[in-house]
C-alpha cells in the first residue's frame, strides 16, 4: 500500500452554492469512483491535499484516500483550477487496483547541452512535456528523463526513440516527435535586414522630400503668374 494517507469527509452538499462554501473553509469539493463502486461525493482539506501531492511524484502519486474509515487506493485522474487565480477548485479520484495497468501523463524533462546544437544558432525544443504511458500504480515513473547531448540540427527524438523503464509502454504514436530543433535567425543577418530597412526609410524620406520640392515650385510659379 501506498504510504501516502489523504483524509476525506463525506455528507457534503453539492451544487455550486454549497462548493463555494465549502471553497471558503479552505475544503475542496471531491468526487471518487472507479473500481466497480458508485461516485462518493468528499471533501479534502486543501492544505492536506497539497500535502500529499509535494513529493516527487506529483499528481501520480498513490494514495490511501481514507473515507469514514474506508481506505481506497487512488489517484488523481482530474484537478479543475480557477482560470485566473489557478486555485484547485475540484478534485476527481479514481481508486485503483494496484495490480491493474492504468494510463497517466508522466512530465518530460531534458537534461544536457545540445553544444552542436548552439554552436550553429540553433535551440532545442521540447514539443511534448507530457507522455502518456499504461503501467502499473507502483511501476509510474516521476518523470521522463531524454538526454539531448548528442542532438544535432538535423536530429528529431520521437516517441519511439525515448527509453522507458521496464514495464512502462506509451500510449501514442511512436513517430510522434518529442524534442526537436528550432533554427533561430542569426544576428548577421537581422544585422543586414535592418540596415536594408532603413536604407529604404531613408530613400522614401528623399522621394517625399524630392516631391515635395516639386509641389512647391509649381505653386509659386502659379502665383507669379497671377
Amino acid at each position: 500500500m501506498s504510504e501516502t494517507v489523504l483524509i476525506a469527509e463525506t455528507g457534503r452538499a453539492t451544487g455550486s452554492a454549497n462548493a463555494r462554501r465549502l471553497r471558503a473553509t479552505d475544503s475542496i469539493p471531491a468526487v471518487v469512483y472507479g473500481q466497480g463502486m458508485e461516485p462518493l461525493s468528499i471533501s479534502v482539506a486543501r492544505r492536506d491535499l497539497r500535502v500529499a501531492l509535494s513529493g516527487a511524484a506529483g499528481t501520480n502519486t498513490i494514495l490511501d484516500l481514507t473515507v469514514d474509515g474506508t481506505v481506497y487506493p487512488a489517484i488523481v485522474k482530474d484537478m479543475q483550477r480557477h482560470p485566473v487565480r489557478r486555485t484547485v477548485q475540484h478534485v476527481d479520484f479514481i481508486q485503483i487496483n494496484l495490480d491493474e495497468a492504468i494510463t497517466v501523463s508522466v512530465p518530460v524533462r531534458l537534461e544536457g547541452e545540445a553544444k552542436d546544437v548552439l554552436a550553429n544558432n540553433g535551440l532545442v525544443d521540447l514539443a511534448m512535456t507530457e507522455i502518456e504511458v499504461s503501467t502499473t500504480p507502483r511501476n509510474i515513473p516521476d518523470e521522463i528523463v531524454i538526454d539531448v547531448t548528442e542532438m544535432t540540427m538535423d536530429t528529431t527524438i520521437t516517441l519511439g526513440d525515448v527509453a522507458l523503464p521496464s514495464g512502462v509502454t506509451a500510449t501514442a504514436d511512436v513517430e510522434l516527435p518529442v524534442v526537436t530543433v528550432l533554427t533561430m535567425r542569426t544576428p548577421v543577418l537581422d544585422a543586414e535586414e535592418e540596415a536594408a530597412e532603413g536604407l529604404e526609410e531613408l530613400e522614401g524620406a528623399e522621394e517625399a522630400g524630392e516631391a515635395a520640392d516639386e509641389g512647391g515650385g509649381d505653386a509659386a510659379g502659379d502665383d507669379a503668374g497671377e
